[in-house]
């Protein structure tokens, strides 16, 4: 397997009293097709580590390659071109745009990359159809359950083929038959070779996952393989 993130001894302050440690020399590392859940009590610094991965902050100490690119000290400006090519992103509050179609959220990331519209209408038709919405592209957020529009932002997340993943307690705002079935949705595009880091606070949801990192006060506690296997690429 090819090495996709790796952490070296890093650490996150933020700047709050006398500082306060979310992530304290860290090293991980999470290879090309895995599955990983992150999970831990309130304050362990599992968002934290989230938003590191997916390019939203940037450590204090250590380092952070990505696809081994070092993206520790980016510019902000990199990091966004980072963000937009290289990481998809899924959201629990789905953050879809309400006034414009479910076919134009999911062209959203191709737009901003100046993909022309002969180009992006047919990639996101196909992933419409990836997520089972191929026949809802017309309608807006507003017209759909909450488990379709979560269907929109993966569909959203995979439109540049992004290298990672990054999905955020991305069934804390559903009902559990709706979050097994965005689960199968992420199984499924995990048996294609999708990578997927995701945060969750439910176990259940971290079981899905093949491997589970448990954090508390900033420090990796385990590091469990939970039996599963990297599906390969169809």
């Amino acid at each position: 397997m090819n090495e996709l993130v790796r952490f070296e001894d890093l650490w996150k302050v933020y700047p709050v009293g006398p500082g306060v440690f979310a992530l304290q020399g860290i090293d991980i590392r999470i290879d090309e097709g895995e599955y990983v859940a992150i999970m831990g009590p309130s304050g362990s610094g599992k968002s934290t580590m989230l938003n590191i991965v997916g390019c939203l902050d940037r450590p204090t100490g250590g380092r952070y390659w990505l696809g081994g690119q070092d993206v520790s000290e980016l510019s902000d400006d990199q990091l966004s071109e980072v963000r937009n090519l290289r990481i998809g992103f899924v959201f629990q509050s789905f953050n879809l745009i309400p006034g414009v179609s479910i076919l134009e959220n999911i062209e959203v990331p191709l737009f901003y990359r100046g993909v022309p519209r002969r180009r992006r209408h047919p990639r996101s038709l196909e992933l419409a159809d990836l997520v089972g919405l191929g026949d809802r592209v017309h309608h807006r957020p507003a017209e759909l359950s909450g488990g379709q529009q979560q269907r929109v932002a993966v569909a959203r997340a995979l439109a540049n083929d992004p290298l990672i993943l990054v999905a955020d307690e991305p069934t804390g705002n559903l009902d559990t038959h709706t979050a097994v079935e965005i689960l199968d949705l992420l199984d499924d595009l995990h048996a294609r070779g999708r990578t997927i880091v995701m945060v969750t606070h439910e176990q259940f949801v971290a079981e899905r996952a093949q491997r589970t990192l448990r954090l508390r006060d900033g420090e990796v506690e385990s590091d469990i393989r939970n039996g599963r296997t990297a599906g390969g690429l169809p």
